[in-house]
């Protein structure tokens, strides 16, 4: 008797095909009053989420309410909770190892508690990517900069590169086994054993005798490295893939997770025994938004609320305000993709989009690839924004028709989601959706910019850096300054490397990274930097040999069509060789400075710079000599690897000189459009997308290191106690069948005092591990010696690793100790400790702790470990001005409660000082947004807001996180 009343039906002539019609739920009601109206209003982002709550209402986890509620969007948004089943999951091995850890110990805890085990499995399509594994330990060859390596006859007649000329004075491969100069004949490659090393049918061509090499020797002992100091992992990951159900394991050196799941996993529409439905996806990568860019619904969550989604249950979340940002007008053509990004992130920053869902539409939008969507997509968690969606409309379909699908599934595509209103026309006669707010901005005005050195959103127009770093050093130490005296400024270090010398100063380049996040998505920019390099070596342009340089694609898509454009070579020539398929510098794994360049930098006091073409510059990200970090399009990053320096007017001051001692201009080797669209077109090509996903397949079936590898079979995961990858947490060790009562917190010292923007960076490390640390003593109590230490990222797995790495990252500053250090005071003791062993002594003493934070704590990636590690500290509440809405559910998923000073107060004006203890009474019945008092030691009582949302986040705290609560649900 329900009015509503979800309707299947057949697609219109595709009888066998079935979907939920949203359009007809039945009861004249809904059809009048709400479907007839609302629907066509709604934000298509929105519209995903109605469909989803259409389709998996069950009365019990998604109820008639919340569809209605979603339907109603204008004026329920911001003040409901509603449900959301995402379709399928992806895991990236650094968070998603301790995703897969913690599902193998709720099979033991489930086991323990007289449940089955084998009953614990993903519900849903759950793909783990192992491709943050790679570490950069070996780079480019010492001949790189060579003028001429190798010796080859400048008059031998030029010969043909793929689509691109060799000038007749260029040099030979660098240093590859196959190739021995300009010989004219050519040499045979290596053995055949070596061919399971390369990419099938993406040779890298010698610019000479245009025959096939080897991938260069960097990948291999690269790739050897990681299979080796990280088979731990890989072993348990190879578990996972045998006894889970749902679960795919795609191994290392396939790709990166976001683009493995832009390229390879993403359906659209999903097609299961001939019934339809919307893809979409949550994961544990904060570029899993990248998929927003081809109108897949999806966003970065952390592993606990991605563990909840494996195991059936519904994403919670407020019914989000949606920004429509209009684009409108064309982009200046020396704009590239990450020129849009960082202005398009600017105007949202300003907007203030946090958690928001971001819409885009306009004329602009047709103007945009599918690539270009997807780069800007990918920078929305950098902004603050849940997602950044563009609904699927001709130019969707045409890129996906290039990349593979079949005429006859895009028919049924369009079909579906025209009939589901999740279409979007280009017809300016088609009613565009009723948004929470709308954003303008014209496409037309964006020129090139770099964002930093500290800051995504702090952007410096290409044509001010100069000038601006001048400023930044000027400026006193914070966000942007470095505070250097005038009289220093124009310091020169000289220092000794490889027989020659070469002078450091303030604004010197030592890292420059073209990387996979963000740009290997559109073939564009990573052409431009190909042609860019192309021309700089034809015009006699080097890069200094001690600038740590790498290029790191994404998947084997982007050497593919580096490689058959001719420009890969080029790039190899001035550094930028190919070092792996994975994270690397983005995430702090690049290899070591050499030592005569850190300790230049660090006897002069250098701000030395770093250059990327990723998503992340924190300050010390890279490597903690490096304080000064750049985000720039791939041909910048390559324009400033060739200048060596950030301080530079590209229009006045010439990049170095050439052959015959002329001055060379970034403008004499900048790739026009109509050249790089020329090459694009000739190189990127349906045919490279369909043979990708072949080779995908065969890469994963045919990956030799990955079916060597054993692993056991049993049900349960056979514990080693003595591995240093691998322990079983102790999440379960209070699993109770009801929950508790809050506890009140009673005399709590303050563990760290910390001031406005502390990230996740600063919560919990994801580079190496320092020497010093509380990490490395424990690993070197387990007989380890620093070169087996690994990443914090490789060591997620292990609970006492990633415990004594909570809050280690160098750049954390602690107002107890008044300069950077991952150093705090034992307060009843009086002694300077590292923050584990002083969270250590507290617990030893039966004292809860708690912090104290200024603005924005929790910024940054999405991280569950910035959650799991300060609650294993002793952590019970963490009281800030504010938070990362991600993080700050991440805090109640674990079980620690997130209180929020009223508005105008903090530590300052109520006096604290941050010595006093802290008692917090926490009444037996919470609610959504209750005020609580808090009396100090001294005697003082303020009160403060306890950041519970809803109802839900009441329960999973009362159960002790969301880990505990999902467990009951297995017994």
């Amino acid at each position: 008797g329900s009015p509503y009343q979800p309707v299947i039906e057949a697609l219109e002539n595709y009888p066998q095909k079935k979907f939920y019609n949203v359009s007809k739920l039945g009861g004249a009601k809904y059809v009048t009053e709400l479907l007839c109206f609302a629907l066509d209003t709604l934000p298509y982002s929105i519209r995903v989420l109605f469909e989803s709550s259409v389709r998996n209402c069950d009365g019990f986890l998604v109820k008639e309410t919340d569809a209605t509620n979603i339907l109603d969007w204008k004026t329920k948004q911001n003040n409901v909770e509603v449900p959301f089943c995402p379709a399928r999951v992806v895991l990236q091995d650094f968070t998603g190892i301790p995703a897969m850890v913690d599902f193998a110990a709720m099979r033991e805890a489930v086991r323990n508690a007289g449940g089955d085990p084998a009953k614990v499995n993903p519900a849903c399509p759950t793909d783990l990517t192992v491709d943050h594994s790679l570490q950069i330990d070996f780079s480019k060859c010492a001949i790189q900069n060579a003028p001429n390596p190798g010796g080859g006859d400048a008059q031998k007649p030029a010969a043909k590169l793929s689509l691109l000329k060799v000038q007749p004075r260029k040099a030979p491969c660098r240093s590859q086994a196959s190739c021995r100069g300009p010989c004219g004949s050519g040499e045979a490659a290596r053995s055949p054993g070596h061919f399971s090393a390369q990419i099938e049918n993406t040779p890298i061509l010698c610019p000479f005798h245009l025959q096939p090499v080897p991938e260069p020797e960097t990948v291999l002992k690269n790739q050897e490295m990681e299979f080796g100091r990280n088979r731990e992992r890989l072993q348990f990951f190879k578990w996972s893939s045998k006894v889970f159900k749902n679960v795919s394991i795609i191994p290392p050196e396939t790709g990166m997770a976001h683009q493995v799941n832009l390229e390879y996993l993403s359906r659209v529409v999903f097609e299961v025994k001939d019934f339809l439905y919307p893809d979409s996806v949550v994961g544990t990568d904060s570029h899993t938004t990248m998929v927003n860019g081809l109108g897949i619904l999806g966003w970065g969550v952390g592993g606990i609320e991605t563990e909840a989604v494996m195991l059936g249950m519904p994403l919670t979340l407020t019914l989000p305000e949606v920004v429509g940002c209009e684009l409108t007008g064309t982009a200046s053509p020396l704009a590239t993709s990450i020129d849009i990004v960082v202005s398009i992130t600017k105007h949202l920053k300003q907007a203030d989009v946090a958690g928001k869902f971001v819409e885009f539409f306009g004329s602009g939008v047709s103007q945009l690839s599918v690539a270009d969507r997807t780069t800007i997509a990918n920078m929305c968690p950098e902004y603050g924004a849940i997602l950044s969606f563009f609904p699927v409309d001709n130019v969707t379909l045409k890129h996906l028709k290039h990349t593979g699908f079949d005429k006859a599934r895009l028919e049924v595509m369009e079909a579906y989601l025209k009939a589901v209103k999740l279409f979007r026309s280009d017809e300016s006669s088609s009613r565009e959706p009723e948004y929470s707010q709308i954003v303008q901005i014209s496409l037309s005005s964006i020129i090139p910019y770099v964002s930093g050195p500290k800051r995504s959103q702090d952007r410096v127009a290409v044509n001010n850096m100069k000038s601006d770093f001048q400023a930044c050093l000027n400026e006193k130490s914070g966000v942007k300054g470095f505070q250097i005296a005038v009289e220093k400024q124009n310091d020169i270090v000289p220092v000794q490397y490889e027989g020659n010398e070469y002078k450091l100063s303030h604004g010197c380049i030592v890292i420059a990274a073209v990387i996979s996040c963000t740009n290997n998505c559109n073939p564009s920019v990573m052409l431009a930097a190909g042609l860019l390099a192309k021309k700089a070596v034809e015009a006699g342009l080097v890069v200094k040999p001690y600038i740590r340089t790498s290029l790191s694609p994404g998947s084997g898509m982007v050497t593919h069509y580096l490689s058959s454009s001719g420009v890969l070579p080029y790039l190899s020539k001035l550094g930028f060789e190919v070092v792996g398929y994975g994270c690397s510098t983005c995430v702090g794994n690049t290899a070591p400075l050499p030592e005569a360049i850190r300790n230049a930098i660090k006897q002069g006091d250098i701000i030395a710079c770093g250059v990327l073409s990723g998503t992340k510059n924190f300050e010390g990200r890279l490597c903690d000599c490096v304080r000064a970090n750049y985000l720039a399009s791939p041909p910048l990053v390559v324009a400033y690897a060739i200048a060596g320096t950030v301080r530079i007017d590209f229009e006045t001051e010439p990049l170095g000189t050439g052959f015959n001692g002329e001055n060379i201009y970034l403008r004499d080797i900048w790739p026009t459009r109509k050249e790089l669209h020329s090459v694009e077109e000739e190189c990127v090509i349906s045919t490279m997308f369909k043979e990708l996903k072949e080779k995908m397949e065969a890469r994963m079936k045919g990956n030799k290191r990955w079916n060597l590898l054993e692993a056991p079979e049993s049900t349960l995961f056979p514990w080693d106690l003595k591995s240093t990858y691998i322990r079983c947490p102790s999440f379960f060790d209070k699993l109770a069948k009801e929950p508790v009562s809050p506890q009140p917190i009673e005399n709590a010292h303050v563990l760290l005092y910390l001031g406005d923007s502390v990230t996740t960076d600063h919560i919990s490390p994801a580079g190496s591990i320092a020497r010093s640390s509380a990490a490395a003593k424990y690993l070197t109590n387990k007989g380890l010696t620093p070169r087996e230490f690994n990443s914090y990222g490789a060591r997620r797995g292990n609970d006492a690793v990633m415990t004594r790495g909570t809050f280690a990252n160098i750049k954390l500053l602690n107002k107890f100790i008044g300069k950077p250090a991952p150093k705090t005071v034992h307060f009843p003791s009086g002694q300077t400790l590292d923050v584990f062993e002083a969270a250590e002594l507290y617990q030893k003493e039966g004292i809860p702790v708690i912090i104290l934070a200024g603005k924005k704590y929790g910024l940054g990636s999405s991280r569950d470990w910035a959650a799991k590690g300060p609650f294993l500290l002793g952590v019970k509440a963490v009281l800030a001005e504010s938070y990362e809405k991600v993080h700050k559910s991440q805090l109640i998923g674990i079980g620690i409660a997130p209180l929020q000073f009223l508005p105008g107060e903090n530590p300052s004006t109520l006096g604290l000082t941050g010595r006093e203890q802290f008692s917090i009474l926490l009444p037996s019945e919470l609610s959504p947004g209750m005020t609580l008092d808090i009396k100090t030691s001294t005697g003082k009582v303020f009160s403060v807001i306890a950041l519970f949302e809803n109802d839900i986040e009441i329960t999973l705290y009362k159960y002790g996180g969301s880990l505990n609560f999902v467990a009951r649900r297995c017994l």
